[in-house]
């Protein structure tokens, strides 16, 4: 059975003084009322360390937004697969849309990132999914496929087994749109035919797909009812204490 997943992706926001009390206000609220599925926290950098030190890392996990493509060296402002595990961190986000369109993050490059962060024992939350264009062309489903296969289905089974897949239709992203559950539904089962397709069938129905669209308290259980739909990568509802719980609340 695949893990059941909300992740959070704090993107570009927070300072470290907000990133700690929001981190601590989680902790506590999640203390009190112990989650029924998997919780991770994907904070910026410069949280990491400090975060890690807040959280019971028993509920909740920690992982970073990005990490280099290099394993280390004269590459001034880039932070490494190790430098972000040695923070305490667990997982770590690669292949989000926002780093593919603004910073030309290739599957080559995604590849490399993929490589370096399981070398060094971290756990990977990669996002794949289509433009609006590509939506209305119907293309949704040789683009998802042609992400995976350009950056992730050269590992093992084993090393896969460290990778979670998170559907994001980039049209959804901050606009408010969300894909029903019926069309979020539709991908994740293709997504996972996919992977069965590669690895065979028990590594499939072991691998966690997450929606990352617009994912609110008041669509989750409708989306998370779904039997390929394993979770949430949430973005903007995961700034706030409340808005994150009640979407985490939706598996109970």
């Amino acid at each position: 059975m695949a893990k059941k997943i909300v992740a959070g992706n704090w993107k570009m926001n927070k300072n470290l003084q907000e990133g700690i009390e929001l981190a601590q206000g989680l902790n506590e609220a999640l203390a009190a009322d112990k989650p029924n599925c998997d919780v991770i926290i994907c904070t910026p950098f410069i949280h990491l360390a400090k975060v890690s030190e807040i959280i019971n890392h028993d509920v909740i996990n920690l992982g970073a937004e990005n990490c280099a493509d290099k394993a280390s060296g004269a590459y001034t402002g880039e932070v490494s697969a190790e430098m972000v595990k040695s923070t305490g961190a667990e997982y770590v986000i690669l292949g989000h849309s926002e780093r593919r369109e603004y910073y030309n993050e290739t599957p080559e490059i995604l590849k490399e990132k993929v490589d370096l962060a399981l070398a060094n024992g971290l756990k990977i939350l990669f996002c794949i999914g289509e433009s609006l264009e590509q939506r209305e062309a119907n293309e949704q489903n040789a683009v998802v496929k042609a992400e995976l296969e350009g950056s992730v289905f050269h590992l093992s089974a084993e090393q896969f087994a460290n990778i979670v897949i998170a559907y994001e239709p980039i049209w959804a992203i901050g606009t408010g749109k969300t894909a029903t559950a019926e069309q979020a539904e539709e991908i994740h089962a293709y997504i996972r035919s996919v992977v069965a397709e590669k690895y065979g069938a028990e590594v499939a129905a072991n691998t966690s797909i997450l929606y990352g669209g617009s994912c609110k308290a008041s669509n989750a259980p409708e989306l998370f009812a779904k039997p390929d739909i394993d979770g949430g990568l949430i973005g903007g509802a995961s700034l706030k204490v409340a808005d994150f719980k009640g979407i985490i609340d939706a598996w109970k």
